[in-house]
């Protein structure tokens, strides 16, 4: 429901609290957007607010300006918006958690009877703890609240605020010439007050990381606060250890891994101003900062800034107007910068900050294609690979085999009569996975035993086709036994703790060899790691989406800048059936900004983003025919209004035409400017809404989409 609702408020109301209030038969939790003294024409009967559930404002003025301006940018919602913004207990009605209250011992008290066992194990428990503690943390003996109580009366503990953790700090490397004028540049952007934009482009290694320490830290010395985004969980352990060696202040992490109750209380805690340094994934770039003085956006090519579903938005982007409406500078770091990034640094919209060489006395790695067409892959890896791998271990090096598919291999098939495991709902094969000897479906979890003989034929001659992270981890364990292997894929890491402690056995060099996908390609640094071998370089060589190159070249470079971090000399080798191809020789170069020109050139002569503004109007139904007869609908429509600067394409089919059961269709709009795009997409979607037939379908608008699937 697009719109807002009109109620009659308390006096003790303010735009940003949250009410309760009586909606049809149900009482719901809403947010105050904003008080008017005379209502909306053509409302109707106005009935009161139940409840006001909020003292003071939940959302600030500022937040909720950035909340209504990606409910205008991305045509979703405003209730929608306002919910992703929020925790799931405060979205629910529940009070914002308190800060977490403490017992501190009292120095001089006259300690508690011998025969006072409760108070003693409490104090004996407060005394491990460092003398503080909540009530939480101390033994959960019966009676607990009483046994304080009294230990409070005899003057032996008080009540406090619970001290922020802060690290041992460990002593700022010094930074080269490249890494002090970044930090020069950024500290004078937070002085200044004012919003000013970043591209900080370093090779990998190059000290980025220490870059944003330092800026950092001038934040935290002047009593402001940070936002650091990264665009996944497991990136983040990492991260914010990091920034607590080098920040004396609290650092927290906010993130979906967690618990309601504990991103509830990180939330609270980081609106109060109790948090200096937010370290959040995407939708932590909603998260109040009533001091926030700099925000940075790490690895900010990534993909996984854009949500994929509902509620569209691209957190790189929200970042941005952030900035823009706080007179915050905001920092995008990335090694491989998205096109769009680099096009507006060349325009001049971003200062461009470079870090072209590792930082101390690393080195960029050298980088090999390695020919296929004529070798024998031993269940994805050549001869020559093998022995390239060989070599590194036996010299006490790490080596990482990347190869971004999982499972055991993406298809079986039947040599006696050609036929393929295809999923039954999606117009996709399924992946064998051999742990389980099943069959499964990437795209809508469908499962089924694998076959032991063809259902068309009868014909036992199934073979995988390809292979995936498993099948590499396979056939590693039997050329190498005994060598310390990690496999880090979504599938490996499904169970609480088992990322970090891949990652730690990657760490310390118990795991040797390491296999992964490209949960492994940014981010992480393992100074041991001498050898990354890409099992399949043409993997996206030629996808259908015109981005496939550019996320292919990002993930191969990130991947690559893994190798020779420390003292040892990196080496990086590129399975390819097409070294001759004008990506690979521009991969072999190592050299980003070669082939990120070279695509901008192509972008503008085939008028794709960033040079024209696009949105994607999204179908799906379980009858075949209803999403293309919504979507010819709205293309009439959208033809209707649109000048001579929009172009309106037809309907077609997605490229997964077919997906979890539903048949699934789109709609491309786009124009070289984004006013007149937004001007038909305002215009537009009221018809859509209004649209009885759209009812029969699933549809969804994805303004700048950055997947045509």
């Amino acid at each position: 429901m697009p719109q807002a609702f009109c109620y009659r408020a308390p006096g003790d109301c303010a735009p940003g609290c949250r009410v309760k209030v009586s909606f049809g038969r149900r009482t719901l939790v809403g947010v105050m957007l904003a008080v008017v003294k005379k209502p909306p024409p053509g409302v109707g009967v106005i009935k009161p607010v139940a409840a006001v559930l909020d003292q003071r404002p939940l959302l600030s003025s500022d937040t909720l300006e950035l909340l209504q301006w990606c409910a205008r940018y991305y045509h979703h919602p405003i209730g929608e918006v306002l919910a992703a913004a929020l925790p799931a207990k405060l979205r629910a009605g529940q009070a914002v958690p308190e800060r977490p209250s403490a017992w501190r011992m009292v120095d001089g008290a006259e300690a508690p009877a011998p025969n006072a066992t409760r108070q003693h194990a409490v104090l004996a428990a407060l005394r491990a703890a460092g003398g503080v503690a909540t009530a939480d943390a101390l033994p959960a003996i019966e009676g607990r609240a009483a046994v304080l109580a009294s230990l409070s009366e005899r003057g032996l503990i008080e009540r406090c605020e619970m001290p922020a953790a802060v690290s041992e700090q460990v002593a700022a490397p010094t930074l080269n010439d490249e890494q002090t004028v970044a930090v020069q540049s950024l500290t004078k952007a937070v002085t200044a007050k004012q919003f000013a934009a970043f591209l900080l482009d370093g090779v990998t290694g190059s000290g980025k990381t220490e870059v944003y320490c330092a800026a950092l830290a001038q934040v935290v010395s002047a009593g402001g606060q940070a936002l650091v985004l990264a665009p996944e969980i497991g990136l983040i352990p990492q991260l914010v250890a990091r920034l607590r060696q080098r920040l004396p202040t609290r650092v927290e992490a906010l993130h979906s891994g967690q618990t309601d109750a504990e991103r509830a209380q990180l939330w609270a805690d980081a609106q109060r101003g109790d948090v200096a340094v937010l370290v959040g994934t995407r939708s932590a770039v909603f998260t109040p900062l009533p001091r926030l003085a700099l925000i940075v956006v790490d690895e900010s090519h990534d993909s996984a800034f854009k949500q994929a579903d509902g509620f569209r938005y691209h957190a790189r982007d929200v970042a941005l107007r952030r900035g823009q409406l706080q007179g915050v500078p905001v920092v995008l770091g990335s090694a491989t910068p998205s096109l769009e990034t680099l096009h507006n640094a060349q325009q001049g919209r971003y200062s461009n900050l470079q870090l072209r060489k590792r930082a101390g006395k690393a080195k960029l790695p050298k980088i090999e294609l390695l020919d296929t067409r004529n070798l024998q892959l031993h269940d994805g890896l050549s001869e020559p690979l093998l022995s390239a791998i060989e070599t590194t271990l036996k010299q006490g090096a790490q080596v990482l085999v990347f190869i971004n598919r999982r499972g055991y291999a993406p298809t079986v098939l039947c040599g006696a009569c050609g036929w393929v495991a295809d999923c039954m709902r999606c117009s996709a094969r399924m992946t064998l996975h051999r742990q389980r000897n099943e069959l499964r479906c990437h795209h809508c979890g469908h499962t089924a035993r694998a076959p032991q003989h063809c259902p068309e034929c009868g014909s036992d001659d199934l073979g995988a086709a390809g292979a995936g992270t498993q099948r590499i981890e396979a056939q590693l364990r039997k050329r190498f036994p005994g060598v310390g292997l990690a496999r880090i894929d979504r599938d490996s890491t499904r169970r609480s703790g088992a990322l970090e402690a891949a990652l730690a056995a990657a760490a310390d060099g118990t795991a040797q060899l390491l296999v992964g996908t490209q949960m492994l390609a940014k981010g992480h640094d393992f100074a041991g790691l001498a050898l990354v071998a890409v099992a399949d370089g043409d993997q996206g060589l030629y996808g259908v989406d015109f981005r496939a190159a550019e996320h292919m070249a990002q993930n191969i470079l990130q991947v690559a800048g893994r190798a020779g971090r420390g003292a040892r000399a990196g080496r990086v080798v590129i399975q390819t059936s097409h070294p001759d191809h004008p990506l690979m020789q521009h991969l072999a170069s190592g050299d980003y900004s070669r082939f990120a020109q070279a695509a901008l050139d192509e972008r503008a002569e085939t008028a794709f983003p960033p040079y024209t503004y696009q949105a994607l109007l999204r179908a799906e139904s379980v009858d075949a025919s209803a999403a293309p007869r919504f979507l010819k609908r709205a293309h009439d429509a959208a033809r209707g209004l649109a000048g001579s600067d929009v172009e309106v394409w037809a309907p077609s089919p997605a490229p997964m035409e077919r997906k979890a059961g539903r048949w699934r269709w789109q709609l491309q709009i786009e124009a070289k400017q984004r006013g007149p795009l937004h001007a038909v997409l305002r215009q537009l979607l009221p018809q859509l809404y209004a649209d009885r037939q759209a009812r029969k379908v699933r549809w969804s608008v994805d303004v700048d989409p950055q997947s045509l699937d």
